[in-house]
């Protein structure tokens, strides 16, 4: 029988994903080690053929499955382990958009099982880096109904009745399933979403891909997925100082900002899920039990658990913590 090592705060070797529309601020700002123009870095992925492998302590080189398989609720805790198993339920990514990306939808969790045997996909986006001008699409600009919606896109005037949003660092948006929404050029973003990689693809500003091919859409497929009367998706918070503040919360996760000052000590006896930090800005060192690891600004670790607390020695560290409700 084999012994296995106690588990401890998880770094993991970022996934990097070169894009059509990627760029260089994950290299530059975060100090991701890769060449050519990179769109996203999948920091945590349960994703058939992206699985995240560890990247510090005794469990090195174990990929997240492997763990997930031998430590079951220990990680994840028992409440998620009885119902995704060892599937790990969330994704979560840095995303650099050099360019417009494509008007896309994802499907939701029915609609992707029926079609796709997956998970649909709720996904959240944190602003982290603007250039001048940087907007999101989200949504459309009017009321609109299914047989407008298929006027416009086959007269190849889909972008006029899409609705486009001047952003700001630090905003959040919650996109729920059916919502069609794009990233536009000159955005730095954090993403989390559920585990899925299942994107319709409605319009790609007729350019190719990285190989000269134009990029295939996924017309008939996005109909039978959009939600023509999803709301306002941008989240109003009030983040204060040394403490977890709620951006928002979904049946799929809850997302704080934790912005401290000073060294500070997190509970976590009362979460029922493993969490997880994406350092957004700053730096600390976190400490459980007798292991340490630092963190960095454009870094990720989760902890397990079945870990009840976790310290946190700083000056200046900002963090999105994600766990599951």
């Amino acid at each position: 029988m084999i012994t296995l090592p106690p588990l401890y705060p998880l770094k993991f070797s970022p996934i990097l994903k070169e894009k059509v529309w990627g760029g260089n601020k994950l290299q530059k700002l975060f100090h991701k080690t890769a060449k050519g123009n990179v769109g996203e870095s999948w920091e945590i992925s349960g994703v058939e053929d992206s699985i995240s492998e560890i990247a510090n302590g005794p469990l090195k080189g174990h990929t997240l499955n492997w763990i997930l398989k031998n430590y079951k609720e220990k990680l994840v805790g028992e409440k998620v382990y009885q119902e995704f198993g060892n599937q790990f339920p969330l994704l979560f990514k840095f995303i650099d958009a050099r360019e417009d990306l494509s008007v896309q939808v994802h499907p939701d969790d029915f609609l992707a099982k029926e079609r796709h045997n997956s998970f649909g996909k709720t996904e959240m986006w944190y602003i982290l880096n603007v250039e001048n001008d940087s907007k999101l699409i989200v949504g459309f600009n009017k009321e609109i109904n299914q047989k407008q919606y298929v006027h416009y896109l086959s007269k190849g005037k889909i972008t006029e009745i899409l609705n486009t949003i001047p952003i700001n660092k630090d905003d959040a948006f919650v996109l729920k399933p059916g919502t069609v929404h794009a990233i536009g050029a000159g955005v730095l973003l954090a993403e989390i979403q559920q585990t899925s990689d299942i994107t319709y693809r409605i319009y790609d500003w007729d350019r190719p891909d990285t190989n000269g091919q134009m990029r295939a859409l996924h017309t008939d497929l996005a109909l039978g997925a959009i939600k023509f009367n999803q709301s306002n998706s941008k989240i109003a918070y009030s983040p204060v100082k040394n403490s977890p503040s709620l951006i928002s919360t979904t049946d799929f996760f809850t997302v704080n900002k934790l912005v401290l000052s000073k060294n500070y000590i997190r509970n976590l006896k009362d979460i029922p899920s493993f969490t997880v930090y994406m350092c957004i800005e700053g730096n600390a060192v976190l400490e459980s039990d007798d292991f340490s690891e630092e963190i960095k600004m454009g870094e990720t670790i989760l902890i397990p658990a079945q870990l009840p607390e976790l310290k946190f020695s700083t000056n200046s560290a900002s963090f999105l913590e994600v766990y599951i409700p």
